[in-house]
């Protein structure tokens, strides 16, 4: 009696344990992609921006862990602090892209093109814009699409916001006929600078790099880590899921493989509290990175921040040194 009762009691646990497995795949597929979305699209709405006491009803906290946060679109930007032009571009797909351009009030030694975080804007970094100016560049800040005065309301983290990098530095190149061009770009602005000269082969006079990801899978492993997920699976399920939804391979979203086709100046920056970038990435890229004019400048005790805000002497030395 036993032996016939006893793979009839395993089979049925098996196949229980099976049934909840796939369960859980899907649920956490469905959480990934949801994820994914959310991290990808802005949201107009005002009230996202209202900063109110987190909910102690059980149900909307597991709700919001499992469908993840909306996050509200950068606001355009008032007036500048310095006499700016507006210039528009167009991208392949229709997406108008916003910038500001300005001369410096001195003999102009060269156009240094910004390039601004996520949820930044180009009034973001304006007072990193002010610097160049002072120091005798034009500068030319962009704000990306789906941020800003920009139109559309997603953004793919840096992978076909290269083309925005294309599209300002010929413009500066081709129509302002500058031949001394510097690209800064502050994390999402570094990633596409550092895809559009894998992309587009561009050959900027130098470029300054501040925090960077080496690749979209630890960017989202960062993102779970902070809000509370466990890096693994959860960062591989969202690249996954963000390449899908975005149209691109997400694996092959990788920025320290991108350096290796830098070829010119470059001046990388990083902060040792940086909760979205690791050491580890940072070090990957800037050892990519071919030939021996780089430099690697570390601030101590800094976050994914603004390192000019941070430590303005540090940084102006560093980026006046670079220039010059």
């Amino acid at each position: 009696m036993d032996k016939t009762v006893k793979p009839k009691h395993w089979k049925k646990w098996t196949s229980r344990v099976l049934w909840f497995l796939l369960v859980q795949f899907i649920l956490i597929n469905i959480s990934a992609a949801l994820h994914a979305w959310k991290f990808t699209h802005f949201y107009n709405d005002p009230a996202l921006r209202i900063v109110r006491p987190s909910s102690k009803n059980i149900f909307v906290k597991t709700w919001k862990l499992f469908a993840g946060m909306k996050i509200p679109r950068s606001l355009p930007p008032g007036r500048a602090a310095f006499p700016v032009d507006t210039v528009l571009f167009t991208t392949k797909n229709g997406t108008t892209i916003d910038c500001w351009y300005a001369k410096t009030d001195s003999a102009a030694k060269g156009t240094v093109i910004l390039y601004h975080n996520y949820t930044g804007s180009k009034a973001t970094f304006g007072n990193v814009a002010a610097e160049f100016r002072y120091i005798g560049y034009n500068v030319l800040i962009a704000d990306m699409r789906g941020h800003g005065s920009s139109s559309g309301n997603v953004t793919t983290l840096g992978f076909k916001e290269a083309e925005e990098v294309k599209l300002t530095f010929d413009c500066i190149r081709n129509e302002k006929k500058e031949k001394n061009i510097f690209l800064w770009g502050s994390s999402m602005g570094a990633v596409a600078i550092t895809k559009a000269i894998d992309k587009y082969n561009l050959q900027p006079s130098g470029i300054a790099l501040e925090m960077p990801f080496a690749n979209l899978q630890t960017h989202a492993e960062a993102r779970s880590r902070v809000l509370g997920f466990p890096e693994e699976p959860f960062g591989f399920l969202v690249t996954g899921w963000i390449g899908i939804e975005q149209g691109f391979n997400g694996y092959g979203f990788n920025v320290a493989s991108y350096a290796k086709k830098i070829n010119c100046p470059v001046l990388l920056s990083w902060g040792t509290r940086d909760r979205f970038v690791l050491k580890e990435e940072t070090e990957k890229i800037f050892n990519n990175i071919p030939g021996n004019t780089k430099r690697l400048v570390i601030y101590e005790d800094a976050d994914h921040q603004s390192f000019l805000s941070f430590d303005p002497v540090k940084w102006r030395n560093e980026m006046g040194n670079f220039l010059a």
